[in-house]
């Protein structure tokens, strides 16, 4: 029989995440792996989506998303960042909206300039679109990760489509600042591209710093797709629910792949989240404060175990450098982790292409309960002693 998997697709393995978690299963460790968190949203926004279960909203939506969702994303983008859209389309969470934009707009060949790390989807959603990717590796330096703006440049090439940017990123925490934007839609507008930004942290940023999407600045609304979501906003990562903003020409296209990708779905976690952004962003602010101080204490258990932890300026997740603990490679560290201390992590190295340069990342989410986050850290002290 013939390979049965396309060749677009024999490169994509299982996800890391899957498997991380089954190792957890297992062996029953403290799963501070995956990036979900284990305590429910806003209980508002829970009860409206029983409520819209009980009141009849069970049928599909429409393909743009319930019009009340729509509306409280445009009111929301409005009031936080003074942006207004040509047109918004919701999706079965960011990364249907990033697969459904890459498959609209790429040529097979045409090529995306991506900052690397990279969550995994990326790879599985340019390899579904026949693009090739163009890594700018993110380094740190200092108190923060950055890129070299000469790496940047030498990345755009005359078959270069769109560029790709995640901020706040995953796995490394930052958040690109206004100086990195300035330069990424200079070079945006220089070389024709259009941008495709992962928002999905865009109010889990800590230490009073701010997100500043790049479609705000200056000639960069009309080639901007900004993409969100509410799982991480909301803490229901499980209802799937995001969305893609920008000119109507532009979400015309992704709207031609999403209607064949899921069509639309989750109609009352649509009414459910029209209420959270409507009258539950204080919640989301209390989150922020709360994981913030998580990240804190994650930060000093590892600090105490002797770990080298990288900066984190918002999301969910803390990196440390494996070679402090001894380790030449995360993969290792993240095995005798689980079966020796009862504590998973991600090896950050799939984040990268580069994997020699990625074999050091080890990445730890922190929104976790208290007790989890707890025990997790009470057994990374005890690994310490092994």
């Amino acid at each position: 029989m013939r390979e049965p998997t396309s060749s677009k697709l024999r490169s994509v393995g299982t996800t890391i995440f899957t498997e991380m978690t089954a190792l957890a299963r297992r062996t029953g460790a403290v799963n501070l792996g995956q990036g979900f968190p284990d305590s429910d949203g806003p209980p508002a926004v829970l009860a409206a989506a029983q409520s819209a279960i009980a009141g009849g909203l069970n049928q599909y939506p429409p393909l743009d998303g319930l019009p009340e969702l729509r509306e409280a994303i445009a009111k929301t983008r409005l009031d936080h960042y003074g942006q207004q859209f040509g047109d918004i389309m919701v999706t079965a969470g960011a990364t249907e909206a990033i697969a459904a934009v890459l498959i609209a707009l790429c040529e097979p060949g045409d090529e995306v300039v991506v900052f690397e790390p990279y969550y995994d989807s990326y790879l599985a959603n340019l390899a579904m679109a026949g693009a090739v990717r163009r890594p700018v590796q993110l380094r740190s330096e200092g108190s923060r990760f950055t890129f070299d703006p000469a790496e940047l440049r030498a990345a755009i090439t005359p078959k270069a489509r769109l560029l790709l940017l995640n901020s706040p990123h995953n796995p490394t925490g930052k958040v690109f600042t206004r100086e990195e934007l300035d330069l990424i839609a200079q070079l945006c507008q220089e070389h024709d591209l259009i941008a495709v930004t992962d928002e999905v942290y865009e109010h889990l940023i800590y230490d009073g710093k701010q997100h500043i999407p790049l479609a705000t600045l200056p000639g960069m609304a009309e080639r901007t797709l900004t993409i969100s979501s509410a799982g991480k906003t909301f803490s229901v990562t499980g209802w799937k629910v995001g969305w893609v903003c920008g000119p109507s020409p532009l979400v015309a296209a992704a709207r031609k792949a999403k209607q064949f990708l899921t069509f639309a779905g989750g109609t009352p976690f649509h009414a459910a989240i029209a209420v959270g952004l409507t009258q539950e962003m204080g919640w989301v602010t209390r989150l922020r404060d709360d994981l913030q101080e998580r990240r804190d204490r994650l930060r000093d258990g590892l600090e105490t175990l002797g770990a080298s932890v990288y900066p984190c300026e918002g999301t969910y997740f803390l990196q440390i450098d494996a070679r402090s603990l001894g380790y030449a490679d995360g993969i290792d560290l993240c095995q005798d982790l689980a079966v020796k201390g009862g504590v998973v992590a991600i090896p950050a190295q799939v984040f990268f292409d580069d994997t020699e340069t990625g074999r050091r990342f080890v990445r730890f989410a922190f929104c976790k309960s208290d007790g989890v986050l707890n025990e997790g850290i009470s057994r990374l002290s005890s690994f310490r002693s092994r």
